[in-house]
């Protein structure tokens, strides 16, 4: 394959996108904050593992339902206006949480029709932020700009979840109230980035044009062998949405021991993405991916089974390292080879998948766990990831068989 360039200051060499980055940590920063916050309130509030579930379903369906809307939507208009208000609006709906702690609300039916709110937000917010990068470098920059981006994001998985527990230890009031100030900052500096010029869009509205970004992934057919593996792989092995569950019941680690337990993946993650930035796939990637999904099921079953805190973080580290491969090949494949026409159609689908993985995702296991418990839930969904890496194996010989990341097969 084409090595990419290790990330490097040279994409800070435009001011654009320099807010443009800040803007997104913030904003990520505070999500973390957020989630964790709200995934212990609403246990805290229901000691219901299915309503853990429902937290991640209120915020993935808004993405589902538009994603030929936010996707259009992301390739018609100004990029960063659309940015800008989506970080607006979440700090509105921050206010609306701390709002509700502060009234000292007992139920949960407010907090997750703010979190609707919050997924329509981030469902416009996440293709027009995604397809604004390339507009904000020159193309020989692109790839440091991508490294960054995906760098902050990992670091606030990381600290974002740390900085979650420990603020709700304080109070779920200074947790949110943290948050609105981080997306405050954000909403600032994302404004402050001048729109891009982009060429005349020729293309009139229609239904046939908001399929673009589907026409695309299904012509590509390793792209689309290999976003379908991690959708699939992930929403049945995922297990962040019973994190709560292992904190308070089963290791007994309380707040802070919950945001260590989310941020162990983004630490393996961070690690795998620096060891691939200084030693990319060249060979077999395909195999590769297959191997690190496999992997990612046998950490999740680890996990599931761990009643020791120290093998749980190491699962769970393991988990975000192995799952790192299949972002760094789907991310790779999307921002290099998707035409900037199309780019914010393109990123939609993805979201969706990505969303459906993860948000999803949690849905399943809340569900999961309401029916068996926690445990023989996460075991089962890791067992079931094994599972998927040998159906895509014979189902996928394209990827399989995938060498390179470039495109060459």
């Amino acid at each position: 394959m084409t090595d990419l360039p290790s990330p490097r200051a040279g994409a800070f060499r435009h001011a654009g996108f320099t807010r443009y980055w800040l803007a997104r940590f913030l904003g990520s920063f505070s999500a973390q904050i957020v989630g964790v916050a709200v995934g212990w309130q609403v246990y805290d509030l229901t000691r219901n593992p299915f309503d853990l579930g429902l937290v991640g379903l209120m915020q993935f369906l808004p993405a589902l339902l538009l994603v030929l809307v936010t996707g259009t939507v992301a390739d018609r208009f100004d990029r960063v206006a659309i940015m800008t208000g989506c970080i607006a609006g979440e700090g509105l709906c921050a206010l609306a949480l701390l709002a509700f702690t502060l009234s000292g609300g007992q139920a949960a039916v407010p907090i997750f029709a703010t979190l609707v709110v919050l997924g329509t937000l981030r469902a416009f917010f996440g293709p027009a932020q995604q397809s604004l990068m390339a507009n904000l470098v020159p193309a020989e920059d692109l790839a440091d700009a991508i490294a960054w981006s995906t760098t902050s994001w990992q670091v606030s998985t990381v600290l974002g979840p740390v900085a979650g527990g420990l603020l709700y230890g304080l109070s779920a009031g200074t947790a949110y109230g943290t948050a609105l100030a981080l997306l405050a900052g954000s909403a600032a500096l994302a404004a402050a980035v001048a729109s891009p010029p982009r060429s005349a869009r020729s293309e009139k509205p229609s239904f046939e044009a908001m399929l673009a970004g589907i026409r695309y992934i299904r012509k590509e057919k390793i792209v689309l062998g290999a976003i379908s593996f991690d959708l699939f792989a992930v929403l049945l092995g995922g297990a962040t949405a019973l994190l709560p569950v292992y904190a308070r019941d089963i290791l007994a680690v309380g707040p802070w021991g919950l945001g260590l337990l989310r941020a162990a993946p983004g630490i393996g993650a961070i690690v795998v993405a620096g060891l691939l930035l200084r030693r990319p796939i060249r060979d077999h990637a395909g195999r590769i991916m297959f191997a690190c999904v496999a992997l990612f099921g046998l950490s999740t079953a680890v996990f599931g089974a761990s009643g020791a805190v120290w093998l749980s973080v190491a699962a769970l580290a393991l988990m975000g390292g192995f799952d790192m491969v299949s972002v760094y090949v789907r991310e790779t494949l999307i921002q290099l080879w998707t035409p900037d026409a199309v780019r914010g159609r393109v990123n939609a689908v993805n979201q969706v998948f990505v969303g459906a993985s993860n948000e999803l995702g949690e849905f399943r296991a809340g569900l999961s766990a309401g029916l068996f418990g926690a445990v023989p839930a996460v075991i089962l969904g890791g067992a079931a990831t094994i599972a998927v890496a040998g159906l895509w194996w014979l189902w996928f010989p394209e990827l399989r068989r995938a060498r390179h990341l470039d495109g060459r097969t």
